[in-house]
């Protein structure tokens, strides 16, 4: 039993709980990257540099005669996928390190107007005990006494 208490305590802590959360917004994240990608940007190479980006080369030594397309791009090196996907990771980098930036400039402005909207009052005094304001009153009163001679 000691095992299963050990990962449920593992399992529903709060940062992995947030991990597991993390993952799963990434994920939907990263289909809208490749989206945005493959809609927007791969077009946009193509219109300037009047080339395919899901280009191809074909390898001089394999006779390509008769082959389906399916099988010339199973026996040429696929450039294209892998540009798409550098776009892909460094689109996803620069927007995950923005959100972080900006996520950290707001917890430190919070915590600066936090620190100054509280300003530190002094601790009230203890009020003192009936030993301490009897022997206040002797000494007042002694005071006086000494003062009148």
């Amino acid at each position: 039993m000691g095992l299963i208490s050990e990962f449920k305590e593992f399992a529903l802590k709060g940062n992995v709980v947030d991990m597991a959360i993390g993952v799963i917004v990434g994920a939907a994240f990263k289909d809208i990257v490749t989206s945005f990608t493959d809609s927007f940007i791969n077009p946009l190479i193509a219109s300037v540099g009047g080339t395919e980006i899901a280009g191809s080369i074909r390898l001089p030594w394999v006779d390509y005669t008769g082959l389906t397309l399916e099988e010339i791009q199973s026996l040429s090196l696929n450039y294209g996928a892998f540009i798409t996907a550098i776009i892909n990771f460094l689109i996803m980098a620069i927007i995950l390190f923005i959100m972080l930036k900006a996520i950290n400039t707001l917890k430190s402005g919070i915590g600066k107007k936090l620190k100054k909207g509280k300003k530190e009052e002094p601790a009230p005094a203890p009020e003192p005990s009936e030993e301490v304001k009897l022997l206040t009153e002797i000494r007042d009163s002694l005071k006086a006494q000494t003062a009148k001679k």
